[in-house]
């Protein structure tokens, strides 16, 4: 082969594998055309008012973002600065509204919970996004359950451990559809409440958020390069607690039509 040519073969398939690298590692670019040895499902979420759908990314938490709900899990919250935990994407349970969905018990628990919650997603991403334009980058909202296999997070917690097997399990993050902001404005206030067999246990308003939603997007982008995809689950108020298979449990937010699941 001349020298030319194999030059030629040579970059190209330096090319090709940076290519394959950049794809890979990089989220927007196409890996349309790879083969893969098996199929893993992507994750959406049903945008109401459109035949389009929301590609999930990443799913981030944040934690004790309610006063009332810090001290109930022990913590002091005017000193404690927020914190962050993700779940999978495929802990995503979309829940069709003027529904109610199976939600199934899950395994190696007895003490699940509920906490309700305002959730953001993002249509724009960044690094260090500025409080005041942060809301900028919020392309809808809609309401979610972060269930929680309690007994498990308080066990690792207590041993110093990671607890995600609390937090991060199948179909733990239940979501309602998304409702784009140019139709619904933004969440800043609104009363937040849940309902277990139709027993209000959680009641509060939206703005008695420690850190609210531009402030937590603010946060994480100093942490983490955000990207459209990304959604975040914005803390539940005070009054988490058990459910067990039978129960049915219906969140609301003003502004938003209700998600409800069943316990089974």
């Amino acid at each position: 082969m001349a020298d030319a040519s194999k030059r030629s073969l040579l970059q190209s398939g330096g090319l090709m594998t940076a290519g394959a690298l950049l794809g890979c590692a990089t989220p927007g670019i196409s890996q349309t055309g790879v083969k893969t040895p098996f199929a893993v499902p992507a994750v959406y979420i049903p945008i109401v008012g459109s035949d389009e759908m929301y590609p999930v990314r990443r799913v981030y938490c944040i934690g004790r973002n309610y006063a009332a709900h810090a001290r109930e899990m022990g913590s002091d919250p005017t000193r404690e600065p927020p914190f962050f935990f993700q779940k999978p994407t495929d802990a995503i349970q979309n829940v069709a509204s003027g529904t109610v969905a199976d939600h199934p018990y899950p395994t190696l628990t007895k003490n699940y919970h509920y906490e309700a919650e305002l959730v953001a997603a993002l249509g724009k991403g960044g690094r260090n996004i500025p409080v005041d334009k942060a809301l900028e980058h919020v392309y809808a909202y809609t309401l979610g359950l972060d269930m929680t296999r309690r007994d498990l997070q308080r066990a690792m917690g207590d041993e110093k451990k990671p607890w995600e097997i609390g937090k991060s399990f199948d179909r733990s993050a239940p979501i309602g559809p998304l409702h784009k902001v140019a139709s619904t404005g933004h969440f800043t206030q609104g009363a937040i409440w849940l309902r277990v067999n139709g027993q209000t246990k959680q009641s509060a308003n939206l703005n008695q958020m420690i850190w609210s939603v531009a402030e937590q997007i603010a946060k994480l982008s100093e942490a983490f390069e955000l990207f459209p995809g990304d959604i975040i689950y914005s803390g539940t108020p005070e009054n988490v607690g058990p459910v067990v298979r039978g129960d049915v449990i219906e969140m609301h937010i003003d502004g938003l039509p209700n998600l409800s699941v069943k316990i089974v």
